[in-house]
C-alpha cells in the first residue's frame, strides 16, 4: 500500500504465550517501514472506546519472554453490532490510520472479517492455544500450552507411580482437544478424551483396568475439558466400579494455568515470523488475510475462508497412543 502511513495494531481473545513476541514484531516491522503504530487497548472493546495509544520501538522492549498480552484482550459485544463497527471505523478514519492488525484466534479473526468486508485493510495474525484456527498449521502459544500440560503430565506419573494410582489430568480445550492429544500422546497416557471423539467412561475404565492387569504401576488419562466423558463422568463411573479397576484414582484440573508462563523457543521464533509477515504482507498491498504456517513455510489465507471455520484435532491419533499404551 503506497499510501500506508499509520497502522493499528491489537490482540483479542483468550490470551496465549507469545502474543507479546508478535506485538513486538508488527510494531519494529512496521516501524523500519517508516509507518507509525497505534496499539489498541483491550482489544476490538479499545477500538470502539477509542484507546489507542502510539508505540515506538522502546515501548515493545522486554516483553518478548513474557506471557499474556501487554495490550490486553476483552470482549466486546459492542463491536458485533453495525453500530459499534461503524464507531471503530470512525475512530480509526480520525486518527489517520491505514490499516490494522489483529493477533488472535476463531473469533478474533472473525472480527478481521468483518472489517474486511466494510473495505478496511486488515490482516490477522494467527494465535490461539487450542491450534483450531483454520489456513495454518501451528498457531501462536500452542506449543506453550502442550509443553505445561506435558509438565504437569510428567510430575504426575512420579506420584501416581509412587501410589499405584490413576490420574486423570483434565486441560484447556472446549471445542478442540489438540493440547490434550499431543500432550497426552507426548506424554504416555493410557487414555485420551477429546472432543472429536467419543469415549465412554465404561471404556476409559476398562482401559485403566487393563494395564492394572497388565502389571503397570500407574495409569494416566488426559481430558480436553470439552469431551464428552469428562472428569465429572468419569468420577462418578468410578465411585460404583472402582474397585473392579484396580487404581484408585485422583482427578487434577488445569485450568487457566494452561494459558500461563513463559512462551517457548518455538512460540516466540513463530510470533517474531508471523508478525513480521503481517508486515510484509500490508507492505505490498495485501491485506483481508490471516497469515499463519502451512507446510512449514508462511502462508496467507483469506479472511472468508477462515471466518466461522475451525480446525478439529487429529483424532486418527488416537489410535497411535492406543498401541503405545500396551
Amino acid at each position: 500500500m503506497a499510501s500506508l502511513k499509520k497502522i493499528a495494531l491489537l490482540t483479542s481473545g483468550g490470551d496465549a504465550p507469545g502474543m507479546n513476541a508478535a506485538v513486538r514484531a508488527v510494531t519494529r516491522g512496521a516501524l523500519a517501514e517508516g509507518w507509525e503504530v497505534f496499539g489498541v487497548r483491550n482489544g476490538f472493546a479499545g477500538l470502539v472506546a477509542d484507546t489507542l495509544e502510539p508505540l515506538a520501538a522502546r515501548d515493545v522492549g522486554g516483553i518478548i519472554q513474557h506471557g499474556g498480552t501487554v495490550l490486553g484482550s476483552a470482549r466486546s459485544p459492542e463491536f458485533k453490532e453495525p453500530a459499534g463497527r461503524a464507531q471503530a471505523l470512525r475512530n480509526l478514519a480520525a486518527r489517520g490510520i491505514d490499516a490494522m492488525v489483529v493477533i488472535g484466534g476463531n473469533g478474533s479473526q472473525t472480527g478481521s472479517a468483518s472489517l474486511a468486508k466494510e473495505g478496511f485493510a486488515v490482516v490477522g495474525v494467527a494465535s490461539t492455544i487450542d491450534n483450531d484456527l483454520y489456513g495454518t498449521d501451528v498457531s501462536i502459544g500452542a506449543d506453550t500450552a502442550v509443553n505445561i500440560t506435558l509438565e504437569a503430565i510428567d510430575r504426575l506419573r512420579t506420584t501416581a507411580s509412587s501410589h499405584q494410582r490413576a490420574f486423570a489430568v483434565e486441560t484447556m480445550g472446549r471445542d478442540c482437544g489438540y493440547i490434550a492429544l499431543m500432550a497426552g500422546i507426548a506424554g504416555g497416557a493410557e487414555v485420551i478424551a477429546l472432543p472429536e471423539e467419543e469415549i465412554s467412561p465404561a471404556e476409559v475404565a476398562e482401559r485403566l483396568r487393563a494395564a492394572y492387569q497388565r502389571g503397570k504401576t500407574h495409569a494416566l488419562v488426559v481430558i480436553a475439558e470439552g469431551a464428552r466423558c469428562g472428569v465429572r463422568e468419569l468420577v462418578a463411573y468410578y465411585e460404583g466400579q472402582g474397585r473392579s479397576i484396580g487404581f484408585d484414582l485422583r482427578v487434577t484440573r488445569l485450568g487457566h494455568v494452561v494459558r500461563g508462563g513463559s512462551p517457548t523457543a518455538a512460540d516466540r521464533v513463530l510470533a517474531t515470523r508471523l508478525g513480521a509477515a503481517a508486515v510484509d504482507c500490508l507492505a505490498r498491498g495485501e491485506s483481508g488475510v490471516v497469515v499463519g504456517t502451512l507446510c512449514s513455510e508462511i502462508a496467507s489465507t483469506p479472511l472468508a475462508e477462515v471466518a466461522g471455520r475451525t480446525r478439529p484435532a487429529h483424532a486418527e491419533l488416537l489410535e497411535l497412543a492406543r498401541v503405545m499404551a500396551m
